[in-house]
């Protein structure tokens, strides 16, 4: 959804997943039988599921060529940072330390497991702080489909109650991000509904 807003696309979101039902429909199954989520429908295309397949359809067609590059070797490079992005920051994250607060009961909590997830996040995280320390952006100087896949996460990141390292450089993207109105409102939005209290 950050992406379509960068973007600019018109759109119409329909909630699915959890309370809200709809992945196991035979309509939705029809068009992603994997029953996840995302799935996107432009037009009367077919249907794309796989958030990086979402990420890259929406640049090609919809993106502009700071933000998803025709030249190969600069693509080549927003493709790389959103590649490891999607796998050692957003996996490394979500599963392993977000999902481990957020939708696991403190009384069932593994502080260990959390330490040790965070640890090696943070052996990435150090990565990208060397990046930002040289460039506005994931990638270089242009917001790209990178950050997407990047930035994406830092929200929840920075907004759980985990003992963090010191990443001024990732802080600061992050507050330059927190700025821009996409982001603001398609990925600073609450996730009560997440939360296992007990």
């Amino acid at each position: 959804m950050w992406c379509i807003g960068e973007l600019g696309i018109p759109y119409e979101r329909i909630d699915a997943g959890l309370h809200y039902g709809v992945v196991g429909t035979p309509e939705y199954l029809a068009m992603n039988p994997n029953g996840t989520i995302p799935t996107l429908q432009d037009g009367g295309n077919e249907p794309i599921w796989e958030t990086s397949s979402i990420l890259r359809y929406l640049s090609e067609r919809y993106g502009s060529d700071q933000f998803w590059p025709k030249d190969t070797m600069t693509r080549a490079r927003v493709d790389k940072w959103a590649e490891w992005s999607k796998l050692n920051i957003a996996q490394k994250f979500t599963g392993p330390v977000f999902w481990q607060v957020v939708r696991t009961a403190p009384s069932k909590r593994d502080p260990v497991a959390i330490r040790d997830g965070m640890d090696a996040l943070s052996h990435f995280l150090d990565i990208a702080e060397v990046q930002l320390s040289r460039h506005s952006y994931l990638s270089g100087e242009d917001f790209t489909m990178a950050d997407i896949q990047f930035g994406h996460c830092l929200y929840r990141y920075y907004h759980i109650d985990i003992e963090r390292a010191e990443h001024p450089g990732i802080h600061q993207y992050y507050e330059a991000l927190a700025e821009r109105p996409a982001f603001e409102e398609h990925v600073m939005v609450s996730y009560e509904e997440l939360w296992v209290h007990d």
